[in-house]
Formats: C-alpha cells, structure tokens, sequence
C-alpha cells in the first residue's frame, strides 16, 4: 500500500488535490474581504455556488498545473530522478504560488474597488509610476491577506511531499504501455478541465457561466477564479463578439446614435460660454446631504459635501444621476464622447482608435481652446492618451505643477493633492484664451483615503474611510471658487460636476447593489444663475455631451449614445451598463439581458431598445467608426 501511494500517480493526485484546498481556502477569504457587498450566503445558496466554484478551480488548475500534471506522468524512468523532482517542485511551487495563491488573494482586494476579477483587460491597463508605492500601502491594509498567502504557501510546501521519493511497481514493457495510457487519460482530463466538460457538445466555458450558478452577478465573482478568468480573456482581448437582433431598419427605429438638431427656439442656449468639467473621483451621491437627505435625518453631520450641496442648490442639478461604468477608465469616455463602455471598457479596445467626434474635438473645431487638468504623472492610468484621442489640445500633469510649484505637494501616491492642483488649474485658465473647454479629473478622494497631514484631525472623520477625503476635496473646491470667482472668465464659464463612479466604500445599504450602485453625483452650475432648478429623470454621464452641446446651440449633427436632457424629450430617459449582464434603469422600470439570449417574444420597450443600443454600439465598434455620417 505504501508503494502504491508513492507512484508517481497518486503523488500527483495528492498534490492536486491539494491545489482544490487551497483554491476553496482562497474563494472563502475572497467573500469575507467583500461580505460587505456580496452579502450573507445561506445553506441555500452555498451548494450551488460551490458546484460552480468547483467548475472554474478545476479550469483554474488546468490552466495552471496542465504543464505540472503531464511533466509529471511522463512515461520515462527519468522521472524518478533527483534532478527531475526537484525541477516539478520548482514548478509547482513558484507557478501556484503567482496564480493560485498570490493572484486569488489579490483579487480579493481588487473586487473592491473594481467590482470585477482580475482579467486581461487590466494587461493593457496603462500603469501608474508610483505603482510600488500603491502595493506598498494595500499590502499594510490588507496584512490578514498577507499572511494567509504565506500560510497557503507554506502548506503547499510541506503537502507536496518533496521527500517523498517517487517509485515505479512497473516494470519493462509493462512500465511503457500503462504509463503511456495513463498520460494520454491525464492529458484528455486537462483539456476537459479547460473546456470544462467533456462532451463535444460542451463549449468552452467562459466568464459569463459563472451566473448559471448564483442569480446574482456580483456573487458570480464567487465562483470564478484565476487563474481562469486571466488566461481564458487573453486571447480575447480586442475581439468583437455581440448578437445581430435587428435589422438595420428596425435597428434605427429602435435607437440610433445619430444626433440631428434643430432650431428651437423655446429652449436656453448659451453659446460662447467657457465650459469646465470636473471628473470627481469617488463622488456617489450618498456623500450628498441635498441628494440623499433621508441619510442624514437623523446624523449630526450634513453630509459632506456642503460646499457642492450649496452649489447644487444654486445651480441644475440631476438627481438621478447614474454612471455608467464602474472605474474610471470607462467614465472618460462616457462624459466626453457619450461613449459606454460595456464588457471591456472602450479606451482598452484597439478599436477605441477609429473615427470620432467627440465633445472636445467638436468643440476645439468652434474656436474653444481645448485643456485637460490631472494631477498624477503625464500619460498615467491612460487619461491623458485618451484626452487625447478625444480632441484635447493640451494636457496639464504634475510635471507642469511641480515646474511651477515645486515638489513638495505630491501625496505619494496618485499625484499632486486636488487643493493645489486646483489652485493651480485656475491659474492656467486665468491664462488661457477664452473660450475654452477644460476638463479636470480630481485624485484624493481615492484609496488609500489619505488627506494632507494638516487637516487629520479638522476634517469630519465620517463613517466610511473616503468621508473625509470627500470632505476634503468638498474644501478644495470652496477654495478654488472663492478664488476665482471674481475672474472674468469664471464668470463665463458653465461648470460641471459629475462623479466618475460610485465610491468603493459605501454608507447607505441600497448602494451595495444595483441601481444604488451606480447613483453618483452630477450638477450644472453659473454663476450667473443662467441654470437653475432640478431634473427628476433618470440621467447619466453618457448624457452630459448632447447636453452641452444642446447648450451651445449646436446645430451641427453629431454622434453620442446619450440624451440633450433639456432638449431631447423623445429619447429615453435611462442609464445603461454591463455588470455581467446588459441593463437599462429606465423611470419605472429596469431591463436587463445578457448576450447568450435571443430576444424571443418579449414586447418590453425598454429591453428592446437596450438590445438596440448594445447593437448599435457592438456594430460600430466592429468597423471602427463612431461618426454619423460616414
């Protein structure tokens, strides 16, 4: 019996099985980082979700230990070799510890804040400089996470049996013949595992499988594993698929993209004004006392956003304002071009490159002088490379502040703190020529929660960890206004503010799921009172360019995915999405779809033209081509 379970068969299927413990370690410690989003599990819920978990660790394993588990079942004597054992020890060891142990534990940190797994799309995501710095701080905030990696480690170490010598019970032809078969099995297992079954019916499993187990997409995230969800995306990374439910005539009849404008004369157009776009990092419309009342009834705080809640009482503000995305690489694109982004956010695709219109480009060919304001490094998180897709002239980085300020104000992680940058944003609009369109995408209020060392102890500490980065930047824009106000081209200029997505850390219960959570903050604000008011429909960011551009008094035809909500009444009032699935939040009512489905019989308006917009999007990102007339 001893000999038997030192074959090199049973030692692999040991030390396989052991890859399954660790995985189901991994998944339980993923749930209790985020209990707080993906909620309660129940006996109910637990034996489906552990079928599912099962699925995706065997594909996981495959992926990974494929190459171990055949090195290993080699139908050769020099398996058996020191040399030989001590390179399948390498292997095993070095290779789990990156993507079972080391990747899975990281995700457990990344959902938070990404609300999705690790995939390929983040390969192409452009890096921050200070990248070392932001691990160093997550790896102090997550310690727990820390030492389970090392204890996962280490018990993979020691449960691979290194001592343990492997031995043959077989012997001459014998040792060929039956060793042979049971590679040929190992191999035709590893490719099931992969696909994830082993019918010729089966189709490769792919991320979006995961829902057949939980009918929750977020707990979908449960199920999943990498290395899985890393390797099975790679190849697909660019690749375009989506379904053709319409023709084109009844597509165009159910949603067109297409903007023709016309003269009206009963409608506000402000044309000539500056226009100034502040992207908020974090800015989810529980911060908001004047947005969300019913949070702060019974609170000593006001919220905290005071300064922004005097505004938006001053100004037009949208009170069902939703984004459209959950990261901030897919708001940009949305606020600027009117362009979703749906399974991989539209800067990351290589089809991103194609022919476009945008707002600043539109605006830029009207004599506008076109800016963008970030204070992290030039060409960070891929900001600055889409601004300028987007028809931005001239991009202002950290480098150009700390030309001019020196290096003293850098927070050590993102960039320049926004009270500086501020400042010193209005001081190169005081010089730039009028018009002019800028756009300025604000940094604290970000993980790692961190403010300026002076205001620790004046700012309120609130009940989430980013309240009083919220705070914070809520003071840096008072100050930039109380500035600036008195400028000439301050006054001139229509502002807008509007979050990037809704925070990580969340404060009211119904933002940890959809729709609260994608409700953000958005207003207009002039100072001289030429905006005024509240819109009560459902709106969202890819509404913020027809908006604008209704304001300018546009008269051109252009291209955008959203609604002139003050001029545009026939067109849906609703926010759009992708977490898993395609969804729509119309007035009264939701739809969603995922992509697998054929619409049937279904006479919902609202799903139809969702299928429509998702079409039309998948349609245009196929050949490149996001103009309306071409």
């Amino acid at each position: 019996m001893q000999r038997l379970l030192h074959t090199p068969p049973a030692l692999v299927v040991r030390r396989i099985g052991l890859l399954y413990a660790v995985l189901l370690v991994s998944q339980l410690l993923f749930w209790l980082w985020n209990r707080e989003q993906l909620g309660p599990i129940g006996w109910s819920d637990a034996g489906a979700l552990l079928r599912g978990a099962l699925l995706f660790d065997t594909a996981s394993v495959a992926y990974a230990d494929g190459t171990f588990i055949l090195l290993s079942l080699l139908p050769f004597h020099f398996r058996e070799r020191s040399w030989y054992s001590n390179l399948l020890f390498g292997y095993y060891v070095v290779v789990n510890f990156v993507l079972i142990v080391a990747l899975n534990l990281a995700d457990a940190i990344y959902f938070r804040y990404a609300q999705k797994r690790f995939t390929a799309d983040e390969i192409f995501f452009a890096d921050n400089d200070n990248s070392l710095l932001l691990i160093g701080k997550f790896a102090v905030e997550s310690w727990p996470l820390l030492l389970a990696a090392a204890a996962l480690t280490a018990l993979l170490v020691w449960g691979y049996g290194r001592h343990i010598r492997p031995r043959s019970i077989l012997h001459g032809w014998n040792f060929y013949a039956v060793n042979t078969a049971v590679f040929a099995l190992a191999a035709g297992l590893c490719i099931a595992g992969m696909r994830g079954g082993f019918t010729r019916a089966t189709r490769p499993i792919t991320l979006s499988n995961a829902t057949l187990y939980t009918s929750d997409p977020a707990r979908a995230n449960l199920v999943l594993s990498n290395p899985f969800c890393l390797l099975r995306t790679i190849g697909s990374v660019g690749k375009i698929h989506y379904r053709k439910d319409f023709s084109d005539e009844e597509l165009s009849q159910l949603f067109t993209p297409g903007h023709l404008p016309s003269a009206d004369s009963s409608r506000l157009v402000l044309p000539g004004r500056n226009v100034m776009i502040f992207i908020m990092e974090s800015m989810s419309a529980e911060h908001s006392a004047h947005l969300r009342p019913d949070l702060y009834a019974d609170l000593p705080e006001e919220g905290f956003t005071p300064f922004l809640d005097s505004l938006m009482r001053s100004g037009l503000t949208l009170r069902r304002m939703y984004a459209n995305g959950t990261r901030s690489i897919q708001a940009m694109p949305s606020i600027l071009g009117s362009l979703p982004s749906f399974r991989t956010p539209f800067v990351l695709m290589p089809q991103s490159l194609g022919k476009s219109r945008q707002l600043p480009a539109i605006l830029a060919s009207q004599g506008y002088t076109t800016l963008f304001f970030c204070g992290s490094e030039r060409g960070s998180m891929g900001f600055g490379a889409y601004a300028r897709s987007a028809g931005i002239e001239r991009l202002v980085s950290r480098e150009d502040y700390e030309k001019a300020h020196g290096t003293n104000d850098f927070d050590g992680y993102w960039g320049i703190w926004d009270e500086e940058f501020l400042q010193f944003a209005g001081e190169e609009l005081s010089k730039t020529p009028q018009p002019f369109f800028a756009t300025l995408f604000t940094l604290s209020a970000h993980h790692p929660f961190v403010v300026p060392e002076r205001y620790a102890t004046t700012l309120p500490q609130g009940y989430t960890r980013i309240h009083r980065g919220v705070a914070y930047d809520d003071m840096a824009f008072r100050r930039f206004f109380g500035r600036f106000n008195h400028e000439e081209w301050f006054q001139r200029t229509i502002f807008v503010f509007v979050a990037d997505h809704v925070s990580s850390e969340k404060f009211a219960p119904e933002t940890r799921e959809y729709p609260g959570n994608m409700h953000i903050m958005g207003f207009f604000y002039t100072p001289d009172g030429a905006l005024r008011g509240e819109i009560n429909d459902v709106t969202q960011q890819l509404d913020l360019m027809p908006t604008l551009l209704g304001l300018m008094g546009n008269q051109e035809p252009y291209f955008a995915f959203g609604r002139d909500v003050l001029g545009e009444p026939k067109r849906p009032a609703w926010s759009v999405s992708y977490d898993g699935e395609f969804r729509a939040l119309g007035e009264a009512e939701t739809a969603s779809f995922d992509d697998t489905t054929p619409p049937a019989l279904t006479t919902d308006t609202t799903e139809l033209r969702l299928r429509a917009l998702v079409q039309q999007y998948y349609t245009r990102i196929d050949n490149r081509n996001y103009l309306i007339h071409d």
